[in-house]
């Protein structure tokens, strides 16, 4: 089987093209917030993720976009405006994670809540949403693995190939890898916080398992935008992620 991006144009309204990325972050992000609230029902105050999901998704979009742009530094210092321009691509799971948190510290300050519960929940509505997420990448040929010379692999156009692939047509759909591990990970945290009665496993448990999925899937993706050491900064990042979930679950257990 191979897979072919149809475009990364879903249709035009005059002159405006309107993109299959913003299309699926749309859903992606409406899932998540829809099944974080479902989810909450028990341990929450009514509505408390869709009354603060707007100032969420906008701190998350924020952060995610400037963690993007920093790993970019040398190429959004010289095209500044540019910084503004999300309908392109060029977002970040971790920036998002980081703005998300910081945020969801101050809003369960103020409405006198478990911070740890609502980091439960979150993961579970965050899992969700980057496994469908994921396909966003898929739609603008991006987020993809080593060339493959099996019967099956992600068809990446000349124009979107690294420099030393140009002769390769077909390669891993790392994507499709991340966006099954994320639906893994979803379930898997459902069952954390179903058994655990205490507040912060499930999200420690998310930080280790979206944390090891990402340094695996990073390991065959070859459009890393920053090494350090020889290693992507995403690896880097999920190793943090990582340590600071053991960290978590074990000063949980004393």
């Amino acid at each position: 089987m191979i897979l072919q991006s149809p475009g990364d144009v879903a249709f035009n309204i005059i002159n405006f093209p309107v993109y299959w990325y913003g299309i699926v972050l749309a859903f992606a992000v409406l899932s998540g917030v829809l099944c974080a609230e479902y989810i909450s029902a028990k341990y929450l105050p009514e509505k408390f993720f869709i009354e603060t999901s707007p100032l969420i998704i906008i701190l998350g979009i924020i952060g995610a976009r400037l963690y993007y742009c920093i790993v970019n530094f040398n190429y959004y210092i010289n095209n500044p405006l540019e910084i503004i321009d999300i309908r392109q691509g060029g977002m970040s799971v971790h920036g998002m994670i980081i703005a998300g948190i910081a945020a969801y510290y101050f809003i369960c300050k103020k409405y006198k809540t478990d911070f740890f519960r609502v980091l439960d929940i979150s993961s579970c509505g965050v899992s969700l949403a980057q496994a469908i997420g994921r396909w966003g990448n898929f739609f603008n040929s991006e987020a993809f693995g080593y060339p493959t010379n099996s019967d099956w692999g992600l068809f990446i156009p000349v124009s979107d190939r690294p420099l030393p692939y140009l002769n390769y047509e077909l390669f891993h759909p790392a994507f499709l890898y991340e966006s099954v591990l994320d639906l893994f990970i979803f379930f898997i945290l459902l069952k954390i916080l179903k058994k655990s009665e205490k507040p912060g496993y499930t999200f420690f448990g998310y930080l280790i398992l979206y944390g090891t999925v990402r340094i695996f899937v990073e390991n065959i993706r070859i459009d890393s935008v920053l090494n350090i050491s020889g290693m992507p900064v995403a690896i880097w990042v999920s190793l943090f992620c990582v340590i600071a979930g053991c960290i978590g679950v074990l000063l949980k257990n004393n």
